[in-house]
């Protein structure tokens, strides 16, 4: 990126110190900053005697995927969300799967130019229902990802957010007043694997997730990688369930994904199925009602059930819907039992597909 930061959008969550630095204030690192000097994220900057953010209105790319892939399964299901990123990352896990983005500290990662307008015009000539921002952290590229979502709340579009919910307070409650939906990453659920693999803070993440199931109208799914030997534990999945029953709520849906060797990584083994299913059934013995297996094919771990009779409501195949079995508000068709979600009519037919988008045609 260019040193000069010729570019830089002016910064909000942060203060001046009194031995003359400034702090970052986005999110529990509080990075404090000398005149040039850049956040552990590398896009949050000082400039002169302010922050700002050097990623405003650019893009590593724009895709369409379908929505299950965010992941999100009581969402708008079958729907097409267009989707992107920045670059950075205020996180520094060491099994990142998107390490080519999130811990780029090139320009050229940032090949698209895009005003929060245009996004939204995007997405609704390309028969989207939401706008996601995914790839990196949108904590981060706090003041895009809100502008943004703005912008497709006045075109009717629905906002996402995929993130590690690693935000401080202040900035959480700007950015999730815009946001309809989020997939916070549950990375794991001991001090010591944030700390050590994530250099990061559990209960940051935990106070997160908190407020966006009890104090917000967020719609809020959990994802958790289960990396083999590292946070695959029966005691530590069992922790993390238990605690997400107790103090989210059993209808908070947990997606269990599988690992794959990268970044600093790649001496691990991929995560092997069973593992997957392993947590999926304690989580189910624990009392959580949605509970789903992700990068690998299980159609079984793949599909929502009624809560009240146990039918299959959503039948999927990887993203694909094979089977639909809810009123359009919700409700089992067999038994009447509301699924908890957000769903609107009958399913889209988006299916698998992912497909690039320019943004050139749709620029100011």
């Amino acid at each position: 990126m260019p040193s000069d930061l010729g570019s830089a959008h002016p910064a909000r969550h942060w203060h001046a110190l009194p031995d003359g630095r400034i702090q970052c204030d986005v999110c529990p690192r509080e990075c404090r900053l000398g005149d040039g000097q850049r956040g552990l994220c590398f896009v949050r900057a000082r400039q002169g005697d302010a922050l700002v953010l050097t990623t405003y209105g650019r893009s590593s790319g724009f895709c369409i995927d379908p929505i299950e892939k965010k992941p999100l399964a009581h969402f708008l299901p079958g729907t097409p969300v267009l989707s992107f990123g920045t670059a950075g990352c205020n996180l520094t896990c060491k099994f990142c799967q998107n390490w080519d983005i999130s811990k780029s500290r090139d320009v050229d990662t940032l090949a698209e130019e895009a005003s929060p307008e245009a996004i939204a015009m995007a997405a609704r000539a390309h028969d989207c229902r939401s706008v996601a921002f995914t790839y990196n952290d949108p904590t981060i590229f706090l003041e895009y990802a809100i502008d943004a979502a703005i912008a497709c709340r006045a075109h009717g579009l629905k906002a996402v957010s995929v993130s590690a919910g690693y935000i401080s307070p202040k900035a959480r409650e700007e950015l999730y007043r815009v946001i309809d939906a989020a997939n916070i990453d549950l990375k794991g659920f001991t001090e010591e694997f944030y700390a050590r693999i994530c250099s990061g803070q559990l209960g940051a993440v935990k106070d997160t997730l908190e407020y966006l199931v009890k104090e917000t109208t967020v719609w809020t799914e959990i994802t958790t990688l289960l990396i083999p030997d590292l946070n695959d534990s029966d005691a530590e999945i069992d922790a993390e369930t238990r605690w997400i029953a107790d103090r989210l709520g059993v209808d908070v849906p947990l997606h269990f994904t599988a690992f794959h060797p990268d970044w600093k990584m790649l001496d691990r083994p991929p995560t092997p199925p069973a593992t997957l299913r392993r947590a999926r059934d304690i989580a189910l013995k624990n009392g959580l009602r949605y509970v789903y297996v992700g990068n690998v094919h299980d159609e079984e771990g793949d599909s929502t059930y009624c809560r009240g009779c146990g039918a299959r409501l959503i039948g999927r195949d990887w993203y694909e819907i094979t089977a639909w079995h809810l009123s359009d508000d919700g409700r089992c068709e067999k038994c009447g039992t509301r699924c908890a979600g957000v769903f609107d009519g009958p399913p889209g037919d988006w299916g698998r597909k992912r497909r690039g988008v320019s943004m050139s045609r749709y620029a100011a």
